[in-house]
C-alpha cells in the first residue's frame, strides 16, 4: 500500500551507495538524489527527483520559518534548536527548558513522544539520574517548545497544537508547499506526533537552496534568521558526532539536515542544493553520500570550508575485528548528469 501511495518510489531507485568488504561489495543502498546548480537547474540525478516522499525532520527548518512568520521570537542559538533533531545533550535540555520558560511553560506542555536521549552517554547519563523516557530528552523536543511558544505569541490554543486543523498546522503546510514548489498531496504523523507534510526529493532540494541563499536584509526574512542559526550552531541542530552538524561545522554557510528514514537536504550559500532519500532507510550510507554531492556542488571551494573535515565525514569505515576491512563508498557516477557548463563545471 505504502509503495502506491509513495508512487512507486523502489521502481526507479537506483544504486546510491555501496558496502564494501575486502574486496567484494557486500551490499547496496539504492535510492533517489538530485543536485542543483545555484540557480535551481539540474545538475544531476540519480534514480527519480519527482519522486514523492516523507521528509521526515529534513522539514524542520520550514516548519521554523512558519513559526517565525507567526510571531516565534528566538535567539539565533534557540533557534536553531527549534530546526532541530538534537542528541539530548545538557545544552539542548536546557535550551527546551529556556524556550518554555520564556513563554511560562513548562515540560508538561509537550505533547511530543517520550523518548530517551539520542546520544548514548546522554541517554546513560540520564537514566543514572533516575529517567526513563521523556518528552523533554525526545529529539524533536525543540521543535516542539517553539511550537508552543509560537501559540502563546500568537493567541492559538497549546493543547491542539499538533492537530493537523490547528492554524499552526495550517501554517506549517503552507510554507512547506511555497518552499519546495510542491503541493502538499499526502499528509500523516511524524515519529514524534506532529503532522507530516508530503514533498518530492526535487521538492525538498530547491527549499534548501532557497533557505540557504536567503538575500540579506534589514530585517532579515524568516529563510534568512533560519539559516544563519542553523549554519551559525550547528551544535544546536544536531550535537556529538552527528553528521549534519560536522557538515555544517566543515561548510561555512552551509544548511543540512537529516531526516529519519535516510531523508537529507543540504543547500549552500550560493543556492546550490541536494536531497535523497535512502530506499531501505538506512543511516550508514547518509555521511559517505553527502559528502560526496557537497562535494560534487563545490562545497570545498567554498571560503573558510574544511576540506578535511569534509573528506573524514565522508570516510565511513566497514570494520573486521574492530579494524577498518573496507568502506561505504557512495555511488554518483552513472547518474544522468545534465549536459550544461555549469554541471560539466562541477562534476
Amino acid at each position: 500500500m505504502t509503495a502506491h501511495v509513495q508512487g512507486g518510489i523502489e521502481r526507479a531507485a537506483v544504486p546510491l551507495a555501496e558496502v564494501v568488504r575486502g574486496d567484494l561489495v557486500e551490499s547496496v543502498h539504492a535510492g533517489h538524489l538530485v543536485l542543483l546548480g545555484d540557480g535551481g537547474e539540474p545538475v544531476l540525478e540519480r534514480g527519480d527527483a519527482d519522486a514523492v516522499i516523507w521528509p521526515r525532520s529534513s522539514v524542520k527548518p520550514f516548519q521554523a520559518v512558519a513559526m517565525l512568520r507567526h510571531g516565534l521570537a528566538l535567539p539565533p542559538r534557540l533557534l536553531a534548536l527549534a530546526a532541530a533533531s538534537h542528541n539530548g545533550e545538557p545544552e539542548h535540555l536546557a535550551g527546551v527548558r529556556e524556550i518554555l520558560e520564556g513563554v511560562g511553560l513548562d515540560e508538561s506542555a509537550l505533547r511530543n513522544t517520550p523518548d530517551m536521549p539520542l546520544h548514548p552517554p546522554a541517554a546513560f547519563a540520564w537514566q543514572l539520574e533516575g529517567h526513563g523516557p521523556s518528552s523533554l530528552t525526545q529529539n524533536c523536543s525543540g521543535k516542539h517548545a517553539a511550537m508552543l511558544a509560537t501559540c502563546v505569541a500568537a493567541g492559538w490554543d497549546t493543547a491542539t497544537y499538533l492537530d493537523v486543523d490547528h492554524p499552526l498546522q495550517v501554517a506549517v503546510r503552507e510554507t512547506v508547499a511555497e518552499a519546495t514548489g510542491v503541493p502538499v498531496e499526502h499528509v500523516t504523523v511524524d515519529g514524534c506526533g506532529a503532522p507530516l507534510f508530503s514533498t518530492t526529493v526535487r521538492g525538498l532540494a530547491r527549499a534548501f537552496g532557497h533557505l540557504a541563499a536567503a538575500p540579506e536584509r534589514d530585517p532579515p526574512s524568516p529563510e534568512a534568521r533560519v539559516a544563519r542559526a542553523m549554519s551559525t550552531f550547528p551544535e544546536m541542530v544536531g550535537g556529538t558526532g552527528r553528521d549534519a552538524t560536522l557538515a555544517m561545522r566543515a561548510v561555512p554557510g552551509l544548511v543540512a539536515k537529516d531526516g529519519a528514514d535516510g531523508v537529507y537536504g543540504a543547500g549552500l550559500p550560493d543556492g546550490s542544493a541536494l536531497a535523497f532519500k535512502v530506499l531501505d532507510g538506512a543511516s550508514r550510507p547518509r555521511p559517505a553520500v553527502l559528502a560526496a554531492a557537497l562535494r560534487r556542488l563545490g562545497a570545498q571551494d567554498v571560503t573558510g570550508a574544511d576540506d578535511a573535515a569534509l573528506a573524514m565525514l565522508g570516510d565511513v569505515s566497514v570494520l573486521g575485528a574492530g579494524r577498518p576491512v573496507g568502506a561505504v563508498r557512495p555511488v554518483l557516477d552513472g547518474a544522468t548528469a545534465v549536459p550544461s557548463g555549469d554541471a560539466e563545471r562541477r562534476s
